[in-house]
């Protein structure tokens, strides 16, 4: 023992240094103090000195600039020049267009709870509410989802009115310009109140609001550009699209050949130097009624009439509707979610300089204006769509469970159907307060680059998974079309969100751990750029502070990863109460395990992880579900840290830590380089893989949320429209399900006395009859009955047509030839 006690002494002393992160001559000095102490308690004199000479070799050389910098940091920063992946301008642009949040804590291994808990909660000012209240909840009142989707194929006349009397189109402009200068928390509120309606005005209203010619002139436009078209655009006297996405640039926004040749032309009369643009552009929003659209080209200028540069690259413009030669195309029709939105093209159409965003300030600039605007934007509209479709059709379900029967029981009380409404529930309250991190982040002056990514995917898979759940409880009403349906059209609808503003495969595997790895991590971004600073002294300063910086941030991480596995993250301080502590210490756990395989995977990897698709995937999952499950745990606290809302929490969180687990370990089972993923194995899962998905308790939990009155479902169902009238089913069948719970006890009474008693009578009026006249129910009861009755009958109740009325009222207007048919359109 006395030959093994040097050595235990050095590793235990460099575990605890390492898992607290204690500086290097700190870890140098504690060990000896221990070596001497050995020594002096009879340690062997020979394991000791071995001990001591090991120390020796690893601290003095660390420590000692004048040995380290030319023997270990400049050799080593040669290799790391040649390993470095290459990045284009533009991989540089979007790295440098966003900015690092809490993000930046999630890959740190040992993130700072408390910053993440002391950021102010999100709320909205007076006005805002008033907003809220007033105009939004009217246009909702306005909406009728079917006459929009099945009838117009688009809003009708009054609604547009609406929107652009009350500014809906200039929320995020400055009052200063005649908008409404909401904060991006009221953005996110209006657009997931108006989604829980109808995602055809949610879109209408949110494109604007979103990344376009309002939100690139707030920050790219000249004054005069801002003072023009801004007080336009809020007052809905302009109504604005934005062109990128063309048939040969999707997802490769920077490959776009639509282009601009710098010329001289006319224009309101006068010769001026401006550009010849050819574009082809389609699935634009809001294209088919525009009278702006805005524009993303390649700029060039073969002549050199700007300067000496021929490939000026990619410009945003602004090009008036009615300009020579631009040409409108025909609408496109998304998946009977017929939003405005169709293609645009033009052949050399004369703009001046002067439409370009910017001016001549922006020439080149538009990748550069994209990708900052693009994250902030990303940020609110489709992840509040998602989350106001969601939590509706949470709390419409589960009214719908507990009201329809089968075999005599609420058909939520079946177990099958309570797994659906389990998911339902806690997958909506995940998504509402992923949605509300993002646009609290956006407020904070953040451009949340990665969040917006996280964002955008997991809102809208999500909810494309909630509305299937929701489908498959509500059956025949969800796929019987018409005014009683309240979710037929979500269901259409989804794989729309799912597509646009980056293709969800494209935004996971690509996206966010390829911007995270780099932009969140704490050490990567800096080693790169002290790589390439041209000042060779100062590169190797900075690499070397970096580089000694990230080495010891990734022994810690594989130290805190094996004692959190072996300790399945039971011990360590943490925030929290006493609920919460241990979900904390969850994520630090997860967190070490994300920093340790992005370490090991762009060290052994290099250049070659961004090929990696399906390995970069799997760890954006992780930090995508560490992200959520810090904003459901900020939500929680925000809110008072209600007990009811316990159950909607562990179920995120347990399912978040199933999922995260699940892709470490894919991840690491397929890790390209075997022996390596079987190490990061022993070190990430000592024990195993131990989460489990949210089990079947929790789940019956979750499910008799959706289906009783109280105070966390009221609190699910916060900021969606659930306003009882003609023009929403959804919030008709909401409001019965109080009632219906009322009347149960009186049902079961009832439904007793028809199996006991020997009620005579066939039709439900005649039953009622006889059980009041023999006295089994009272004349209050029967109120109630046949109260239930005609709610449950509304809740159920689906549509059917006359023939005529299916048919598109356009086929009416075509020829007619004589055997009755009709000429194409």
């Amino acid at each position: 023992m006395s030959i093994l006690a040097p050595f235990l002494a050095f590793l235990l002393v460099g575990a605890f240094a390492a898992y607290h992160r204690l500086r290097l001559a700190y870890w140098a000095a504690i060990t000896a103090t221990l070596l001497v102490a050995c020594w002096l308690l009879g340690a062997n004199p020979t394991a000791t000195i071995i001990a001591a000479v090991i120390v020796a070799l690893i601290a003095l050389p660390l420590l000692i600039p004048a040995i380290r910098k030319p023997l270990i940091t400049a050799p080593l920063l040669t290799f790391y020049r040649k390993i470095l992946p290459p990045l284009s301008q533009t991989e540089r642009i979007a790295l440098e267009s966003g900015s690092v949040g809490f993000e930046g804590e999630l890959f740190s291994g040992d993130p700072d709870w408390n910053a993440l808990l002391s950021q102010p909660k999100p709320e909205l000012t007076a006005e805002e509410q008033a907003f809220l209240d007033g105009p939004v909840e009217e246009l909702c009142r306005m909406t009728n989802d079917w006459e929009i989707t099945h009838i117009h194929a688009d809003l009708p006349p009054a609604m547009w009115d609406f929107i652009k009397k009350n500014k809906f189109f200039g929320m995020i402009i400055p009052k200063e310009y005649g908008g409404l200068g909401f904060s991006a928390l009221a953005h996110h509120k209006v657009i997931q109140k108006l989604a829980s309606v109808s995602s055809v005005v949610s879109s209408t209203v949110g494109v604007p609001n979103s990344l376009g010619p309002g939100e690139l002139l707030m920050h790219y436009g000249t004054e005069a550009q801002k003072d023009h078209y801004l007080p336009r655009l809020a007052d809905g006297r302009e109504v604005p699209c934005f062109g990128l996405t063309g048939p040969f640039a999707g997802s490769d926004a920077t490959s776009i050949p639509d282009y601009g040749i710098v010329c001289e032309g006319d224009w309101d009369g006068a010769k001026v130097v401006g550009i010849k643009l050819t574009f082809d552009k389609r699935y634009i929003t809001l294209a088919p009624v525009a009278s702006i659209i805005g524009l993303a080209f390649r700029m060039y200028d073969p002549n050199g009439l700007l300067g000496d540069t021929r490939d000026l690259g990619i410009t945003l413009a602004l090009m008036p509707r009615e300009t020579p030669g631009v040409e409108v195309g025909r609408r496109h029709f998304p998946l009977n979610s017929p939003f405005q939105n169709g293609p645009v093209r033009g052949h050399e159409v004369f703009l001046p300089l002067s439409q370009i965003i910017g001016e001549e300030k922006g020439i080149g600039e538009g990748w550069r204006m994209l990708s900052e605007c693009l994250s902030i934007g990303r940020s609110i509209t489709l992840p509040s769509t998602a989350s106001g479709g969601a939590k509706m059709g949470a709390v419409v379900t589960g009214a719908y469970a507990r009201i329809r029967k089968q075999f005599g029981l609420s058909v939520g009380r079946f177990e099958g159907v309570e797994e659906a409404l389990a998911r339902i529930a806690g997958k909506a309250y995940a998504i509402s307060a992923l949605s509300q991190a993002t646009a609290a982040a956006v407020d904070r002056g953040e451009k949340p680059a990665v969040p917006s990514a996280i964002a955008k995917y997991h809102c809208t898979s999500m909810s494309r998974d909630v509305v299937k759940d929701v489908m498959d409880v509500v059956g025949g009403k969800g796929i019987i079309l018409g005014p009683r349906n309240f979710v037929g059209r979500a269901w259409q609808a989804s794989p729309i969100a799912i597509t646009v503003e980056g293709a969800n495969i494209m935004t996971r595997s690509l996206l966010i751990f390829g911007q995270g790895a780099i932009l969140c991590h704490p050490w990567v971004l800096k080693e790169m750029k002290a790589a390439q600073n041209p000042d060779v002294a100062a590169g190797i300063n900075e690499f070397d502070r970096n580089l000694f910086g990230h080495i010891g941030y990734a022994i810690s991480n594989a130290v805190r990863s094996f004692w959190f596995g072996l300790t399945s993250s039971r011990i360590g301080a943490a925030p929290g109460d006493d609920y919460t502590r241990r979900f904390f210490r969850k994520m630090d756990r997860y967190s070490a395990n994300l920093a340790l395989m992005a370490d090991i995977s762009m060290l052994t990897l290099g250049g070659k992880l961004k090929f990696k698709e399906s390995l970069s995937g799997r760890l954006g999952d992780v930090l995508s579900h560490l992200y959520m499950t810090s904003a459901v745990l900020k939500r929680y606290h925000d809110e008072g840290a209600p007990a009811a809302d316990r159950t909607l929490l562990a179920w995120a969180v347990h399912d978040s830590v199933h999922q995260m687990e699940l892709a470490l370990s894919a991840a690491l089972r397929n890790f390209p380089i075997r022996p390596i993923g079987w190490l990061m194995w022993a070190l990430i899962f000592p024990l195993g893989r131990r989460a489990h998905a949210p089990g079947d308790r929790l789940g019956h939990r979750a499910a008799a949320l959706l289906m009783t009155p109280n105070e966390a479902r009221d609190r699910l169902a916060s900021g969606v429209f659930t306003t009882p009238c003609e023009n929403n089913p959804g919030g008709r069948i909401d409001s019965y399900l109080a009632k219906a719970v009322l009347a149960e006890p009186v049902e079961r009474k009832f439904l007793k006395a028809l199996k006991t008693k020997g009620i005579e009578a066939l039709d439900f009026t005649s039953q009622l009859d006889e059980a009041v006249a023999e006295s089994w129910i009272t004349a209050e009861e029967r109120k109630l009955l046949e109260e239930l009755r005609a709610i449950t009958l509304d809740t159920i109740t689906v549509d059917d047509f006359d023939a005529h009325e299916l048919r598109a009222a356009s086929y009416y207007d075509r020829p007619q030839a004589s055997d009755g048919s009709r000429a194409a359109a």
